[in-house]
């Protein structure tokens, strides 16, 4: 004689639970190589010349002192263009840049006011 599989229904209780929520990874520290990214060479060159400069020349100096190079772009200039504005943009006066001209940056603080 086979036996009878019974299958349990739904109770009200058990309808109503909500699937548990997985827990969240945390995500292991990145490990730096030590080298600066193109936001941090550009605020270091802008404090060292303490002159407002355009993304091409930051981009230029940055190579120059060997801060940063720009691994395969053909535009890094207009990518830390971009990269500056965005930074102004989102944290306003507390941002590291300053725009004092038509495509001109300063450090904030620096330059003209």
């Amino acid at each position: 004689m086979a036996k009878k599989t019974t299958t349990k229904k739904a109770t009200p209780k058990a309808a109503a639970k909500k699937p548990r929520a997985k827990k969240l990874e945390k995500k292991k520290p990145v490990k730096h190589s030590g080298k600066l990214g193109a936001l941090d060479a550009a605020a270091k060159v802008l404090a060292e010349t303490k002159q407002p400069m355009t993304c091409k020349e930051m981009v230029e100096t940055m190579a120059a002192k060997g801060y940063w190079n720009s691994p395969a772009g053909r535009t890094p200039d207009r990518t830390l263009c971009s990269a500056i504005i965005r930074e102004t943009r989102t944290k306003g006066k507390e941002a590291r840049f300053k725009k004092v001209g038509r495509g001109k940056f300063t450090r904030n603080g620096l330059g003209e006011r």
